[in-house]
């Protein structure tokens, strides 16, 4: 049986989060979302699991990142098509997030790099099926 995957992330402002993603294209589980965590599906076997800072401080015991001054993580989802990682990365960025690098043509992906609300750093990518 496949693994399924769940990366946890703190945030500040659970809803906005929310909100954020669901503008970048992602949807969540109802089924494992309620006031503290959101499940945020990204693909059909992977999960981000946004939560609450409070609530994630409970699992870690220890202080978290201050992603306005350093990267903890890279979060990197990729795309179907070239167009797709374009359509995101404008979408998290009207939706407020932060482009994190111009569109890179670096062979052979095709990447849009931003940071979420809580300065977490995504890079959508696309690689062709032949470059693969």
């Amino acid at each position: 049986m496949p693994s399924k995957m769940f990366v946890n992330l703190p945030v500040k402002d659970l809803p906005a989060s929310k909100a954020f993603f669901e503008a970048t294209g992602f949807g969540f589980d109802p089924d494992y979302t309620d006031d503290k965590a959101a499940c945020m599906v990204v693909g059909e076997s992977n999960f981000v699991m946004l939560l609450d800072e409070a609530y994630f401080a409970t699992f870690s015991g220890r202080a978290l990142t201050d992603t306005a001054a350093s990267t903890g993580v890279i979060i990197a989802v990729s795309q179907d098509t070239a167009e797709a990682v374009d359509r995101m990365g404008a979408a998290a960025v009207a939706a407020g997030g932060m482009a994190a690098k111009a569109t890179e043509e670096a062979s052979p992906m095709h990447t849009r790099a931003f940071h979420d609300l809580d300065g977490h750093l995504w890079e959508i990518f696309h690689v062709p099926p032949a470059a693969a």
